[in-house]
């Protein structure tokens, strides 16, 4: 997996951070939590400044720590853009792998 982004987490437990990937270079990120409308609905926002670029989701999975699945779409990007927000070396990167 590539690192595309690196976040530091606050208090209220939002993220802030940045992307940078040959289309992207967002040196303001925020991924805030929301409250849930449904089953399927996100429990974060993805925000460059003010807009909203997309949505992730808690994932719990066996023996790791949670991790957020994040997607970010916004018209410079040909497709959605799927990655992992995960805890590493005392930070969170945003992990993004090209899945066949």
């Amino acid at each position: 997996m590539t690192t595309i982004g690196t976040f530091s987490q606050a208090e209220d437990g939002s993220f802030h951070g940045a992307i940078r990937t040959l289309t992207l270079n967002v040196k303001a990120v925020t991924i805030r939590p929301i409250e849930r409308t449904g089953d399927k609905a996100p429990d974060h926002r993805v925000l460059a400044g003010p807009t909203d670029i997309g949505a992730a989701w808690t994932v719990t999975r066996p023996g790791k720590p949670p991790c957020l699945s994040v997607r970010i779409d916004e018209p410079s990007l040909p497709a959605p853009l799927n990655a992992l927000l995960v805890e590493a070396n005392g930070a969170h990167q945003l992990r993004w792998s090209r899945r066949p």
